[in-house]
């Protein structure tokens, strides 16, 4: 699985003008499923980013997580994180996990967040959003469950 985690402000989702899901001071998650990612690969992912330290102490450091400064996760479902762009002007999505296994493990990584006392909103999966995202910093981190970056 792989994801870019961005600490925001505020961010939502809007599908057809309706305002669908949003998120207040926390993190903000592009979450893409590959097709030989198992559940490993979401616990995986959402332990790290539920615990990643990348909040401000009171001296301004990075030094808290997502729980321990109490912010909101809003989920982005995002299968062109799997797009190969070397070869051609066409990204290739052939790493992407098949829609049917990319739901279930994008439902179980927020299960897995909700678990760990994160509160969880989420796009829609399979549809055409508009996210709006006022990024935080900026602070953006990628995150691979395979540790290839």
């Amino acid at each position: 699985m792989r994801a870019v985690v961005q600490r925001t402000d505020h961010s939502h989702v809007t599908i057809d003008g309706t305002i669908v899901a949003s998120a207040g001071y926390g993190l903000t998650v592009l979450l893409g499923v590959g097709s030989d990612d198992s559940e490993e690969d979401a616990r995986y992912l959402a332990e790290k980013i539920v615990n990643l330290r990348i909040f401000p102490d009171n001296a301004g450091k990075m030094n808290l997580s997502l729980k321990e400064s109490q912010g909101e996760l809003l989920v982005v479902s995002q299968f062109t994180l799997y797009g190969d762009c070397r070869k051609g002007r066409r990204p290739s999505f052939d790493t992407a996990a098949n829609p049917v296994k990319a739901k279930e493990l994008y439902e179980t990584f927020m299960i897995l967040c909700r678990e760990a006392g994160v509160a969880v909103s989420h796009g829609q999966f399979q549809s055409m959003m508009v996210v709006t995202i006022e990024n935080n910093g900026p602070v953006t981190m990628l995150l691979d469950s395979k540790r290839l970056f």
